[in-house]
């Protein structure tokens, strides 16, 4: 294929390349590096470290054995016995986070997050103060080294999808021997773009998943080049009218997707896989509390705060259910988030047992100060704009005449947070600010203790 051209910081490059992707280089492995130099140089791996764990992320010695993310723990160590493998609490993550995303918003205010690792960034109007995008992308390499001691790739191009896979090539390759150093930047020109584009395998694309790639397999498409060729009639037969149109524009290099700037999360959420099914009704609603409780704390700490409650869960033979609630005023504290939750997890079949459990939050809204007016009744006794039982049967997916088990008081005061939740909430920032989080919690949710990560990626 037709290499693009990787040109150092002092050489221009049109001002027509307007879409940089930043990625960091094996990030939480190397955050874990910082707090522990013991593991340079060693095979590492981030995330679960239980039967049920799964790697977040892994040290490019532990992808010389063919270690990636999402891949089962149980797995990964089998397949590279050496490894290390560190569950860490989230804190340190965030906070290098930031200071990377500070160096991005120095450059631009145009920056979207993808993940604590990885962004978009339009530097169209940066050109005058940081010159050529290859000129910007080196400069911020240098910058996030200087601000985290960590290395990105960046990828320069016309637009996402060619950005995403520029970083990509400008990544450190992987060899037994350990890694080794790769391009920094990766520019894409225009002239360029279809070479370099059409010679990558076409699971590279955003869309391509397993089930995707199986069909377009069975049509003999196993590079984008290949993609490219087909018949938009006969790809629309394949995979179906709006996933072929957008794939075939892809295989074009055509992706006129904006970069949106960084603005509320979708939603907050906390899930655990068990490393053994948990049974039980107590035990899953002590469990629902605990999630709740770090959902509820985790909006406090960004100022947020939601109206629609999520809960998931998942059986021992992997089939998934939720249940979700959208309330009258929006919530940031874990009693009120509790409550809902348990609601909702009330409604799902729970005999069988569950593997995973999870609470989330969204609709979410920016909470300066946390509303304390008490909120007025309705003439039938419910709290004014509270829904009515027929209503929160509907919302729960419970089938018709199921309005009484719905009419409970538990249920009617799916309102809102009270006063006294929000006074209780703050003390308990307080504290765990001073002393830590594990200090306190909940009574129900201190049966069973673990870290962020290991909530995360299972124990």
């Amino acid at each position: 294929m037709n290499q693009p051209q990787h040109r150092p910081p002092d050489e221009a490059v049109p001002d027509e390349l307007p879409i940089l992707h930043v990625d960091m280089d094996a990030f939480y492995v190397e955050v874990e590096r910082m707090r522990d130099p013991s593991l340079i140089g060693r095979p590492v791996i981030v995330g679960g470290s239980g039967r049920r764990g799964v790697v977040a992320s892994a040290s490019y010695e532990a992808r010389a054995a063919g270690v990636h993310a999402a891949m089962p723990t149980a797995q990964a160590r089998r397949l590279c016995p050496s490894a290390v493998v560190v569950t860490s609490d989230f804190s340190g993550y965030i906070e290098a986070s930031s200071a990377i995303a500070e160096v991005f918003e120095s450059v631009t205010p145009h920056v979207e997050p993808i993940a604590l690792d990885e962004a978009f960034l339009d530097v169209s109007g940066a050109h005058r103060l940081f010159g050529s995008s290859s000129e910007i992308a080196w400069h911020l390499r240098d910058s996030v080294r200087e601000a985290v001691a960590l290395d990105c790739s960046v990828g320069v191009a016309s637009n996402k999808t060619l950005a995403k896979l520029a970083s990509v090539a400008a990544k450190p390759a992987v060899h037994p021997d350990g890694p080794r150093p790769g391009l920094g930047v990766c520019v894409v020109s225009v002239a360029q773009e279809l070479d370099f584009l059409q010679a990558h395998a076409v699971e590279a694309l955003w869309g391509v998943g397993p089930v995707t790639l199986r069909r377009l397999n069975e049509i003999e498409v196993y590079t984008v080049g290949d993609l490219a060729a087909v018949p938009l009639e006969r790809l629309v037969s394949t995979v179906g009218a709006a996933h072929g149109v957008h794939l075939a524009a892809l295989a074009q290099g055509i992706d006129d997707r904006p970069v949106h700037r960084g603005g509320l999360p979708r939603s907050v959420s906390h899930e655990q896989t068990f490393e053994t099914d948990l049974t039980g009704l107590d035990r899953i609603r002590s469990e629902t509390v605990r999630l709740a409780d770090a959902v509820a704390s985790r909006l406090r700490a960004n100022g947020l705060s939601g109206r629609t409650v999520t809960v998931k869960i998942k059986h021992p033979d992997f089939s998934l259910r939720t249940r979700a609630h959208t309330l009258p005023a929006p919530i940031q504290t874990g009693h009120a988030l509790a409550h809902a939750a348990q609601e909702l997890v009330g409604t799902l079949a729970l005999d069988r047992g569950i593997r995973l459990l999870g609470v989330a939050v969204s609709n979410l809204e920016e909470t300066a100060s946390p509303a304390t007016e008490s909120t007025p009744e309705a003439p039938d006794g419910r709290e004014a704009g509270s829904p009515s039982p027929r209503q929160l049967a509907l919302d729960l997916g419970l089938p018709p005449g199921t309005e009484d088990a719905c009419s409970g008081g538990a249920v009617r005061g799916l309102t809102g947070d009270t006063e006294l939740d929000l006074r209780l909430a703050e003390a308990l920032d307080a504290i765990r600010d001073r002393f830590g989080r594990s200090v306190i919690t909940h009574g129900s949710a201190a049966l069973r203790d673990g870290t962020p990560g290991e909530r995360r990626w299972g124990r």
